[in-house]
């Protein structure tokens, strides 16, 4: 066995009986040893399924053991190697918080991610983006120039073969088109306020509430706004002596660890949409 010879494999169809003995008899065929499995009977009536398997043959083996599997199934799936980095292209505006987390577990290892450019609507994170030895570009979004941007972020992704788009507090909102073209691909993170402290300040606003709970959530960027499949979500308890800076604070690092963590399991196939909910295997 080799590095390169472990596999992920991901597969969702219609729920019905057998299938992980099916699935199971196939990796045997190709003498693959499950080294992970992980499934789930939606009440949806989908089924979904994650393993990771060991096997000495390379990739065009393993798959022509699978696909007769898959087409009667009528099963959409995916095989990658473990821990192979997924490309990733990070939005951004002026708040570093969640870039530069992204940057350093990225530069240390713990994320599976390679980044391939920061595109932001501020100048400010260009220092940031450098220190990391990672490529900055900015592009003024107006009104009459959002559509110009959108359309240099479609570019990237196709010239960079992109395969993930993070927005790291970005503070834009995207087209529906946008939203349409990477549907599935693109992770969005939020203040857990929404939608009760919408707009400016937020934490301002639960401060004047005297709220007792913050957090943030991440998920899957639609055209419904902050209404995308739910990926991962933190929460930390306040109290009435936490000040604005101090409710900000504690939220940033909400977001940042909220974030960090939806990115990673997005990257390692861990997560399936089931509709307007998520299937997420930890």
């Amino acid at each position: 066995m080799t590095t390169s010879s472990h596999w992920v494999l991901t597969l969702e169809c219609a729920d019905r009986p057998g299938i992980v003995h099916a699935v199971s008899g196939a990796v045997a065929t190709a003498l693959g040893n499950i080294t992970e499995l992980q499934q789930f009977s939606s009440s949806s009536g989908r089924f979904f399924m994650r393993l990771q398997v060991q096997s000495g043959f390379e990739r065009a083996r393993f798959e022509e053991a699978l696909a007769p599997l898959a087409a009667y199934l009528n099963a959409q799936w995916r095989l990658d190697s473990v821990g192979r980095p997924r490309r990733t292209l990070i939005l951004a505006s002026k708040a570093g918080h969640c870039l530069n987390d992204l940057l350093f577990r990225t530069r240390s290892g713990l994320l599976p991610i390679e980044v391939t450019g920061v595109m932001a609507n501020h100048p400010h994170l260009a220092p940031l983006a450098s220190f990391y030895g990672v490529p900055f570009a900015e592009h003024v979004v107006l009104p009459d120039t959002k559509a110009a941007f959108e359309r240099a972020v479609l570019e990237r992704v196709e010239a960079d073969r992109v395969e993930l788009v993070v927005l790291a507090r970005y503070m834009q909102i995207l087209s529906p088109e946008l939203c349409e073209a990477l549907q599935g691909r693109a992770i969005n993170i939020h203040h857990s306020f929404l939608p009760g402290f919408k707009g400016a300040n937020p934490y301002r606003q639960a401060h004047d509430r005297g709220v007792k709970l913050i957090g943030a959530t991440a998920h899957f960027v639609t055209p419904d706004l902050d209404e995308g499949p739910i990926i991962e979500q933190n929460v930390t308890r306040v109290d009435h002596a936490a000040d604005v800076a101090e409710l900000t604070a504690m939220g940033q690092e909400q977001e940042t660890r909220t974030l960090a963590e939806a990115v990673r399991l997005v990257a390692e196939h861990r997560v399936f949409r089931d509709g307007a909910r998520t299937v997420v295997f930890r």
